[in-house]
């Protein structure tokens, strides 16, 4: 009994320091609700210093000529912060990807142009 007991007790910590050690490959994998997470800021000076912010994409102008409107929007924020965390890339790369990824929901290439057949261009 003792030795089926050691075993069990072993092999689980082997497992224990083996998922500990490859957690980043499988913790994109374990659904996390989302009101654990602090709420998105609301202004565009709040969305600076949550990093939304880049020197391809600046909103220190905006805090400079004090706009008033509510900054960003709310689920593209949402959707760019969940592609930083999950992916590990910077505020602008996953811009890219969100972009992207909005295109091809469109019907858009990721070149900018219309994936439709019939489109016709006159340049």
């Amino acid at each position: 009994m003792a030795y089926i007991l050691f075993s069990l007790t072993f092999v689980t910590f082997l497992l224990c320091i083996t998922l500990y050690y490859t957690r980043e490959r499988w913790t994109y994998l374990v659904p996390i609700p989302d009101y654990i997470y602090h709420r998105l800021p609301s202004s565009f000076s709040n969305d600076i210093e949550s990093g939304f912010s880049s020197n391809d994409f600046d909103l220190t102008a905006n805090v400079v000529d004090g706009d008033s409107r509510a900054g960003l929007d709310q689920a593209a924020k949402r959707e760019i912060q969940k592609i930083m965390k999950k992916r590990r890339i910077s505020f602008d790369e996953a811009r890219r990807v969100y972009t992207e990824q909005r295109f091809a929901s469109h019907g858009i290439g990721a070149d900018g142009r219309p994936k439709d057949p019939k489109f016709v261009s006159f340049s």
